[in-house]
């Protein structure tokens, strides 16, 4: 068992959890969890993850400034829905961005799944991208991630992260339920 991907679990329970709790904590312990992930995916020759949680960072920082600036002072940002246009054009940057992605892993490099890598990251950038606008549907994204990780990282040996990842998707549903709970609430006068 590797000691770093067993603490990048640790970190990556903790920081889905505080998420589903909207809790600002989710932001640093995400931070650390993606730099350990970056050396474990490294060693497992999936490529794409890598250079996901190298992006991951910046994200996550942007996440936390977001959630801490972008709604009314004092009371940060609120859940809110996507719109049927930007689900589209999100639909549509998914596919694009995991083919093309997928494709350039396929040919440059010996990327053990680079089709599979390349939508597990694209489509993690996607579900973070709403995720850091509090944008409810980032959990059904992440649903189809964690998925399509679940198989993926099983059939690299990353056990651990395979459970994880499937846990993760417990986690996206239950999320998705809070938050929709939280948007069905009606907002404080």
């Amino acid at each position: 068992m590797d000691p770093i991907e067993l603490v990048a679990v640790v970190l990556g329970l903790a920081s889905v959890v505080l998420t589903m709790r909207q809790s600002l904590w989710c932001w640093p312990t995400g931070i650390a969890n993606v730099l350990l992930y970056a050396f474990v995916f490294f060693q497992a020759r999936l490529y794409s993850d890598v250079i996901l949680q190298g992006v991951y960072v910046g994200v996550q920082a942007w996440g936390w400034w977001k959630w801490t600036h972008g709604g009314d002072p004092g009371a940060g940002l609120p859940v809110s829905r996507i719109g049927r246009r930007q689900a589209y054009a999100t639909l549509a940057v998914g596919l694009v961005g995991t083919a093309g992605w997928g494709a350039l892993m396929a040919t440059c490099t010996n990327a053990a799944a680079p089709f599979a890598d390349a939508g597990i990251a694209v489509w993690s950038l996607v579900a973070q991208a709403g995720l850091g606008k509090k944008i409810l549907e980032n959990w059904l994204v992440w649903i189809c991630v964690d998925v399509l990780a679940v198989v993926v990282y099983m059939g690299r040996g990353l056990y651990l992260t395979s459970g994880l990842y499937a846990v993760f998707l417990v986690l996206a549903t239950l999320g998705w339920q809070q938050w929709k709970r939280t948007l069905a609430q009606p907002a404080a006068a």
